[in-house]
């Protein structure tokens, strides 16, 4: 004989309510299979817990009994019992028929051949606290959550839907979530949707789900894209981009007038700030309520990334003011102490200003703070190109001294020393000579205009070495 008695259960269901002590399984009959003996049974459960209350009782040969178990009257549950939580039917043969709740409990207690294993009967909590302690586990078990769902309303559902989607939950459980009935356009207290959720955590999987389960966005209220774009996020922003419809979501704007591409400017994200401008046509000359632009953005917080990103796809921004304090991208760069940034933003201006107007000492200052000493202008023009045209001796040495190349071409191909001989500048002219500057360039008609007749090389300068008939300049007399 293997078995005492019969279980007749499949599974055991128990509506757990937390501090509610009425709290137990629906009835499941038992049945002595013994035809002239009674037997003692035993109900517990495997893994053992205080959560539920273990008994005992003797049925008479061949007679049958409902038992329930009974939670305990403070059930504390532990989440990590349910996976494998079962119902447990002990039984042992009682010749006398007779025995005390002592005499049950010790003879439940001695281990041995007598005692018999009957059933093992699996038990599923259910409710919305059953759920929770679900999510709570490091794995994820999807039957348990379905089971543990049926007793929760669609609002329960909702609500964990929230819960799961702010905490990263796997998309599974979204899903399961879902199939239970959850609004997947619920808000919580602060007006917050599981997508926003979802994005918050940056769950790409989750959004994806959510969309696809008919997720909406409302571009008066939710910033889902400048959320994503600030964390770099371009999968959750592609993601995003059906549930946008037809509104161009590269336009929309917070309440400072920002658009997603001051987001992903701001936190120097260059992937998001590429999509936005590339893919999706965003303005990046855009300004905000107080005039900052996205290169002020990316200015303030010391991005050189997102800020040569978005001075090559523009020419002015750079010069553009904030409003009220009047400040350009470089002045903001300045603020923060983000001096890898001058030179893109604007030492490169400093240094052809300083050029202009003749100021050795602040070209050597600029070269000093790391700016390129041949950094061009819109027009191809280096500091030295605007040091000959204006004249400017002192500047032309200086940068000469520094390292700047002495014949450089801008957009149409003029060098230095051809603005220098065609604004009749002979110093500036001779001293770039004296360095190696060819007159024989493409263009160049080998003549000084404005010079008198009988000019002649100042003793202070010496021919370069390399300096022939060909390459040096003629003078019309």
């Amino acid at each position: 004989m293997d078995r005492l008695v019969k279980v007749e259960a499949a599974e055991i269901i128990i509506h757990y309510l937390p501090n509610n002590s009425r709290s137990s399984s629906q009835p499941f009959k038992v049945t002595n299979l013994m035809h002239t003996m009674s037997v003692a049974v035993h109900v517990t459960t495997d893994p053992p817990s205080p959560l539920f209350l273990t008994s005992h009782s003797i049925l008479p040969p061949l007679s049958s009994s409902h038992f329930t178990l009974p939670l305990s009257p403070s059930p504390t549950l532990d989440p990590s019992i349910l996976p494998n939580l079962r119902l447990i039917v002990r039984s042992t043969m009682l010749p006398t028929g007779k025995a005390d709740s002592d005499d049950l409990r010790r003879l439940f207690s001695k281990p041995g051949v007598h005692i018999f294993r009957d059933a093992s009967v699996p038990i599923f909590l259910v409710g919305l606290s059953v759920a929770r302690s679900l999510l709570r586990l490091p794995q994820f078990h999807p039957f348990l959550l379905s089971k543990a769902l049926t007793a929760c309303s669609p609002s329960d559902s909702s609500s964990l839907l929230l819960l799961s989607a702010a905490s990263s939950s796997p998309a599974p459980v979204i899903s399961t979530l879902i199939t239970a009935g959850a609004d997947v356009n619920v808000r919580d207290s602060d007006g917050k949707s599981p997508l926003s959720l979802a994005v918050l955590s940056g769950d790409v999987d989750a959004v994806n789900i959510l969309v696809s389960s008919g997720a909406t966005v409302d571009p008066a209220v939710d910033r889902l894209m400048h959320v994503a774009a600030g964390m770099g996020w371009t999968e959750v922003m592609e993601a995003l981009v059906a549930c946008y419809g037809g509104v161009n979501w590269a336009d929309l704007t917070d309440d400072l007038g920002r658009t997603v591409v001051h987001a992903s400017a701001l936190a120097g994200q260059l992937g998001a700030l590429g999509f936005c401008v590339v893919s999706a046509s965003g303005d990046p000359d855009r300004a905000d309520v107080n005039g900052w632009t996205p290169l002020h953005c990316a200015a303030s917080e010391g991005h050189l990334d997102a800020v040569e990103f978005l001075l090559d796809r523009s020419i002015f921004t750079k010069y553009a003011v904030t409003k009220g304090a009047m400040k350009t991208p470089y002045d903001l760069a300045a603020d923060g102490g983000h001096e890898h940034l001058y030179e893109a933003l604007r030492l490169g201006d400093a240094l052809h200003r300083s050029a202009r107007l003749g100021d050795a000492h602040g070209l050597e200052s600029c070269v000093e703070r790391g700016v390129a000493v041949d950094a061009r202008d819109q027009n191809g023009w280096t500091p030295l190109h605007r040091a000959a045209f204006k004249g400017r001796i002192e500047a032309v040495r200086s940068l000469i001294e520094c390292g700047a190349e002495v014949d450089p071409e801008d957009h149409r191909g003029y060098t230095p020393l051809r603005l220098a001989v065609e604004t009749g500048n002979a110093e500036v002219t001779l001293c770039l000579i004296a360095h190696g500057a060819r007159a024989n360039l493409k263009g160049f008609r080998g003549e000084y205009k404005g010079l008198k007749p009988g000019f002649y090389f100042p003793a202070k300068y010496s021919v370069a070495p390399h300096a022939t008939l060909e390459n040096t300049v003629s003078i019309r007399t």
